[in-house]
């Protein structure tokens, strides 16, 4: 039932008619694989920042809400990282040294964006004042490649976490039957 062959029948409208290659659609076990390794990224993957003696500022409620971004992110099937998760990154560096203007109105922006899907209104109150409120294309771009590394770094280290538990089950499952065995 995976390959479907579509027939087209002629009413009289003049409509442009449906292609006729075939889709091949992926499997139900791919898609399911697929649907909980991207819902495990969301839940368990680690948080990536910046290496810095102040990754340790970041506030509590930004980290909180990782999670939930993550999950939106997901469902609007955008392959990038959060615009949240991009805040808690680029915060430790903010401290580190100041920063092209570029990658401050970005810094501010996501602030901005920030309090605004979260409905704190100290935080978005200060930052509408302060915060551009577009990013140029360049910034954009700047912004994405950021989201996009920090997505593949995340994936990867769950990746790497997933084989090492893994390898570390098959060697208790073998020492188990060892000790079944022996006698």
């Amino acid at each position: 039932m995976e390959n479907f062959n579509l027939v087209q029948l002629d009413f009289g409208f003049e409509c442009e008619p449906l292609p006729t290659q075939k889709k091949t659609s992926k499997s139900i076990k791919k898609r399911t694989n697929d649907f909980v390794f991207n819902f495990m990224d969301c839940l368990t993957s680690p948080i990536i920042v910046f290496k810095s003696a102040w990754q340790d500022t970041i506030p509590k409620d930004i980290l909180k809400n990782i999670k939930l971004s993550r999950l939106l992110c997901s469902m609007q099937q955008e392959e990038m990282a959060s615009l949240t998760e991009t805040l808690a990154y680029i915060m430790p560096r903010t401290y580190e040294a100041p920063m092209p203007t570029e990658w401050v109105n970005i810094y501010i922006w996501l602030g901005l964006q920030y309090a605004s899907q979260f409905k704190n209104k100290e935080q978005l109150n200060a930052m509408t004042d302060i915060s551009p409120s577009k990013l140029s294309e360049y910034e954009m771009g700047l912004l994405n490649n950021l989201r996009r590394w920090i997505y593949d770094k995340r994936r990867k280290a769950l990746k790497d976490k997933l084989k090492s538990t893994e390898k570390s089950e098959i060697k208790i499952l073998s020492e188990n039957q060892k000790e079944l065995f022996e006698e």
